[in-house]
């Protein structure tokens, strides 16, 4: 057993590595990367260029406790456009990180779509 999780962790690195190698995010076109555990969802807005945090978001606030997951995430794919548009950011480029665009995150970037962010 030993063996397969140690499989499972080197594979997960690299889809992790081989995805951000081809992901760079400037001041006008930002990395949204995000991250999701069994119990919340972040989302962080990334220019690489200048390593800095143009914004984030997570379930972890006050403002979204006691919320289901599937409309949480669509809130923090809003309130990501929100503040994406406060620092007059049109386009981003997703990075979904070493999860599958698929469920949670599919919400998430649906809703960031809906909300005005193009990517």
């Amino acid at each position: 057993m030993q063996g397969n999780l140690k499989k499972r962790k080197i594979a997960r690195t690299r889809r992790v590595l081989r995805i951000r190698k081809k992901l760079k995010g400037t001041k006008s076109k930002p990395r949204m990367s995000v991250s999701k555990t069994n119990k919340h969802l972040f989302v962080q807005l990334i220019d690489d260029e200048n390593s800095l945090t143009i914004g984030a978001v997570g379930s972890y606030s006050k403002e979204f406790k006691g919320e289901k997951k599937s409309t949480l995430a669509e809130k923090l794919g809003t309130r990501i456009a929100e503040i994406a548009k406060a620092k007059k950011v049109k386009e981003i480029i997703f990075d979904r990180g070493r999860n599958k665009y698929h469920g949670l995150l599919a919400i998430l970037a649906k809703s960031a779509r809906k909300a005005g962010l193009k990517f």
